[in-house]
């Protein structure tokens, strides 16, 4: 498979490791960015362009690397078409493939080490979406709400 994946600042390091795993588990990284340390650099420019690389179809899956994983998801969930989760524990990152065909993984390189990333990585990679009437019945109601777009009138600051 090939994999893009992406870092901020917050996950630079985690992110470099987890190319060599990816390219030990027999996949193709597509190292997306930062391509080098900047503790200035914003997670939303790499989770938007790991995002769009899996809506487009040119990469298979993602991995979105930032200090809590958590703004990686929220801002790669904005991109049509992809399901993103934080996931900081096996369970979570083989079920949301085979239960909610989710196609990138963020990581929060604060929160685990590098022996557990490699850990999520494997299952997430390992694992297929069932396909069963129930989870495709519920993914198609997932996918429905994608157009749904709520403007909201706040300046941000």
């Amino acid at each position: 498979m090939r994999i893009a994946i992406g870092a901020d600042h917050g996950g630079y390091d985690l992110k470099l490791q987890l190319v060599e795993i990816i390219k030990t588990k027999g996949h193709e990284p597509v190292d997306v960015g930062a391509d080098y340390f900047d503790a200035s650099d914003d997670y939303p420019d790499y989770a938007k362009v790991v995002a769009e690389s899996v809506a487009k179809g040119e990469v298979d899956r993602g991995i979105m690397v930032c200090g809590s994983g958590v703004g990686a998801s929220v801002a790669a969930n904005k991109v049509r078409g992809i399901r993103a989760s934080v996931c900081h524990d096996t369970y979570s990152a083989h079920q949301g493939v085979e239960h909610d065909d989710m196609n990138v993984l963020c990581l929060g390189a604060r929160i685990i080490g590098v022996e557990l990333a490699r850990e999520l990585v494997d299952v997430f990679l390992s694992a297929r979406f069932s396909g069963e009437e129930r989870h495709r019945r519920r993914l198609r109601k997932v996918l429905a709400m994608e157009p749904c777009r709520f403007e909201r009138e706040e300046k941000l600051e």
